[in-house]
Formats: C-alpha cells, sequence, structure tokens
C-alpha cells in the first residue's frame, strides 16, 4: 500500500488541482522576480541590451546558476520528481526553424525590450502597453503554427 502523502497516489484530480496550484505559485513567483528585477521595464530590458545596466545581467546570472545547479542536484538529491515518476531529459535539436525563430525573438526584444514572461507581469503591474508586444507575440506564434501545418 502506498503512503497517503505520496502525490502519485493522489486521486488523479486531486494531483491535477495540486499541480495546478504549485504551476500557479512557481508563476507568480517568477512573474514576481521579475517586477522585482524590473525586467517588466522595457527601457531597463533596453539598457541590458546595451550593456549600459549591469543590474539585469547579474540576475540573469544568478537566475542561469541556479537552474544549473537545480538540474544538476535535483536528480542526484531526489528519487523522482514530486509531481512525476522520473527526471526527463530534453534534448534540443538545433535546425533552420530554431535558428530563424531565435533571430526573430532576439530583433523583436531589441527593438522594443520585451519578451513574452515580463510582457505579462508587466500587464499585472499596469503595464497595459505591452498589450502592443503580446499581439506582436501571439501573431508570430499563430504564423509559426499555420507555417507548420503547410
Amino acid at each position: 500500500m502506498t503512503s497517503p502523502t505520496s502525490t502519485l497516489a493522489a486521486p488523479p484530480a486531486a494531483h491535477a488541482l495540486a499541480r495546478a496550484g504549485v504551476t500557479l505559485l512557481a508563476g507568480a513567483l517568477f512573474g514576481f522576480g521579475l517586477s522585482l528585477s524590473t525586467m517588466i521595464q522595457p527601457q531597463v530590458v533596453l539598457g541590458f541590451l546595451r550593456f549600459s545596466d549591469w543590474g539585469l545581467m547579474l540576475v540573469m546570472g544568478g537566475a542561469v546558476l541556479v537552474t544549473l545547479l537545480a538540474y544538476q542536484l535535483a536528480p542526484r538529491l531526489m528519487k523522482r520528481p514530486v509531481f512525476d515518476a522520473h527526471f526527463h531529459a530534453h534534448a534540443s535539436a538545433w535546425n533552420r526553424e530554431t535558428a530563424w525563430g531565435a533571430a526573430l525573438f532576439g530583433v523583436g526584444w531589441g527593438l522594443c525590450g520585451v519578451c513574452p514572461g515580463p510582457a505579462i507581469a508587466g500587464l499585472g503591474a499596469g503595464n497595459l502597453d505591452l498589450l502592443w508586444a503580446l499581439a506582436g507575440i501571439a501573431a508570430g506564434a499563430l504564423a509559426q503554427g499555420w507555417s507548420r501545418q503547410h
């Protein structure tokens, strides 16, 4: 018999609810971090991209370091993830579509200083001008989806 505290042993609805709650909490924490680091302000991001604002460089460097450590240490310290049976590896493929997508994302980020996460967090802070950037991001995603179908 499995332990009642085991997440995977919980009924599917309870498991899905717990997973959704953790996802919501992680998203809120991410948005708070973006806001606290001022990454929701396009002019700050553009200063970072021009190498005139080193604050975001430290924030991003810290985030990369924490993520690297988590991805390296979690599988060694935990028998399995909290909401899954085993850890997964994601092998990325570099191809022409990835290169074009990365280039287009970089140009858009450089022109307006906005990427999806900070744009959504910025909406939460009341910056409704970011709706224009999100509309462009959505249009690009839609165009990419249509191009994959044909």
